[in-house]
């Protein structure tokens, strides 16, 4: 699927995975639309790049609803969609004086990362299947999982269930969109140069990178970017996910 002229929506968008992705997918030509609920940070990167930004909430369906139409209005049904939005806390199981781990939490973290984004695949689905073929196809799903789904460390309980959630759907809702020609495919970035990241002491960060086989060091979010450009333009790739992490499987802690 060539990008140019097409309506792109980017969960996440304001900054890290989703603004690196978003940068490039207007580099290519695609019309932008950023989802976040950084309102400062999300305005000033669609302004950078010719795009346009929407405070959403991903766990709302009324909201998510809304801004589809809004986006819609402003750039035709969107094509693309990169699910990026998410949160990743860190909490034990059983923690400090053996108190459990907060129920709220967990719950939150699914909500955002597992049932926000598939609440954005469907509100993408239901309004492309309408939309008429570009050569063989409709559009292209790619979602963000995580290694921590395959290699979850202490304290990733409730992020490496929402995550495994994402990389369990990947299939059934690639064959459930297959009638309406939607692809769907998931990216498990490994440790990636985010703005969590960027925050720590450079010899944390050239720690963290030294785990990594090959290339030993951290990845760049561009190069999740530049993997979300080659799903989109290959259309044999569907259903599947792709660790994207230098080979690195990770340690418990």
């Amino acid at each position: 699927m060539d990008l140019k002229g097409m309506a792109a929506i980017v969960t996440g968008g304001a900054s890290g995975l989703g603004g690196a992705t978003a940068a490039r997918l207007a580099r290519g030509g695609a019309r932008v639309t950023l989802f976040d609920l950084n309102a400062e940070l999300g305005t000033a990167h669609a302004d950078a790049i010719g795009g346009q930004f929407m405070k959403v909430d991903v766990t709302d369906e009324g909201a998510v609803a809304a801004a589809f139409e809004q986006a819609e209005a402003l750039h035709g049904v969107a094509r693309i969609l990169v699910n990026c939005a998410g949160i990743a806390p860190a909490i034990k199981t059983v923690g400090k004086e053996h108190a459990p781990h907060p129920l709220d939490v967990f719950r939150r973290t699914v909500e955002v990362n597992l049932i926000g984004t598939f609440c954005m695949i469907a509100r993408f689905a239901a309004s492309l299947a309408k939309a008429d073929e570009i050569e063989g196809e409709r559009g292209v799903i790619v979602n963000t999982a995580s290694v921590a789904a395959f290699d979850g460390q202490i304290g990733q309980a409730a992020y490496s269930a929402s995550k495994g959630g994402v990389v369990g759907m990947t299939l059934p809702i690639a064959r459930d969109l297959a009638q309406h020609k939607i692809r769907v495919m998931t990216i498990a970035p490994g440790i990636f140069l985010t703005p969590m990241l960027e925050a720590f002491p450079q010899h944390v960060q050239d720690a963290l990178g030294a785990q990594v086989p090959h290339p030993s060091r951290l990845g760049k979010p561009d190069e999740y970017a530049q993997l979300v450009d080659s799903i989109i333009a290959n259309p044999m790739l569907n259903g599947e996910v792709i660790r994207l992490d230098g080979a690195i499987r990770m340690a418990p802690r």
